[in-house]
């Protein structure tokens, strides 16, 4: 691709120079993939007693670093199987279009991970080591999602493994260190979340569908093609909300979880985002109305126990 070609790719993605580069790598957008889990589980625990803030803390920042270097693994795997090019859309970029080298892009991953290993110890310290074997186990699971012989991302697997791990997971450590305990309501209460990451990663599969079936990947979009992907997002979000409203009404969220019913328009702008659409670019809405959905129920999910531990509704 020439370098006139290369900039008219960037300028159709709004990239910029410089310090953007970097940022790109990171996939902001499904960095609250991260956040939310972390913020809901503390929440969790908020609502029984006193949360330790640094451990609260800590336990944010390693998520984020994980989030982040699994994004870097899959900007650095995927080029290296030769699926990324200058025109690919949803990825940073930096090694494409950029020019940042490949083994840059590898050694900040792994770099991230020793920082999220570092805050892992200081949170097993002061809390459990059995801790510590999870945290092994998801950080693994991160790097095996593009990495290795058998990648999970390109099985039908992915969203399940991105739900488990950055959903479920995340938010029964996040109570544990906490509370020191775990119990089955936590763990119920986490598969809406769980849900609404692993429609991250389904829009994202199926704005690359067509590509992803030239390079020989087996996702869930590719299996159930674009009308049927769209449909199973739909039944995906009606489900997520419909466990919400039971979980109110039998007790095990407050009444004041009732506000993640705003986050209603967001799945629907994503649901309606891809309908009738096939270019990539065309779809980069939808994605980013996807990952809105995931924030905004997990931010209104958490902050209903917050306020139900300073505005008790019974």
């Amino acid at each position: 691709m020439s370098s006139v070609q290369n900039q008219n790719v960037k300028a159709s993605l709004n990239e910029r120079e410089g310090f953007q580069v970097w940022w790109r790598l990171l996939r902001p957008h499904t960095l609250t993939a991260a956040f939310v889990p972390v913020f809901v589980g503390t929440m969790l625990a908020a609502v029984e007693d006193s949360i330790n803030f640094w451990l609260f803390a800590a336990m944010l920042l390693a998520s984020i670093l994980i989030q982040a270097a699994t994004n870097m693994f899959n900007e650095y795997y995927d080029f290296v199987r030769g699926l990324d090019n200058e025109n690919s859309v949803g990825i940073g970029g930096t090694i494409v279009r950029d020019g940042v080298r490949p083994r840059t892009v590898l050694t900040l991953a792994l770099s991230f991970f020793f920082i999220a290993g570092v805050l892992g110890v200081y949170i097993c310290l002061a809390s459990s080591w059995w801790v510590a074997v999870i945290g092994l186990v998801s950080m693994l699971f991160g790097y095996l999602y593009t990495g290795g012989p058998y990648p999970i991302a390109y099985t039908p697997f992915g969203e399940i493994t991105a739900g488990l791990f950055m959903g479920t997971i995340i938010i029964a450590i996040s109570y544990f260190i906490q509370q020191l305990t775990l119990s089955w309501h936590v763990i119920l209460i986490s598969i809406p979340v769980a849900i609404f990451v692993g429609a991250i990663l389904l829009a994202n599969n199926i704005r690359d569908r067509v590509g992803d079936k030239e390079n020989g990947r087996r996702t869930l979009a590719i299996l159930f093609g674009h009308k049927g992907s769209i449909r199973f997002l739909t039944i995906l979000a009606v489900i997520a909300y419909a466990l919400t409203l039971a979980f109110i009404l039998t007790g095990l969220l407050p009444y004041w979880s009732l506000i993640t019913f705003l986050s209603i328009h967001k799945a629907r702008q994503a649901i309606q985002g891809f309908k009738g659409k096939s270019a990539p670019l065309e779809m980069m809405p939808a994605m980013k109305f996807t990952a809105q959905t995931n924030t905004f129920y997990g931010f209104l999910l958490g902050l209903s126990l917050l306020l139900q531990v300073y505005i008790p509704l019974g």
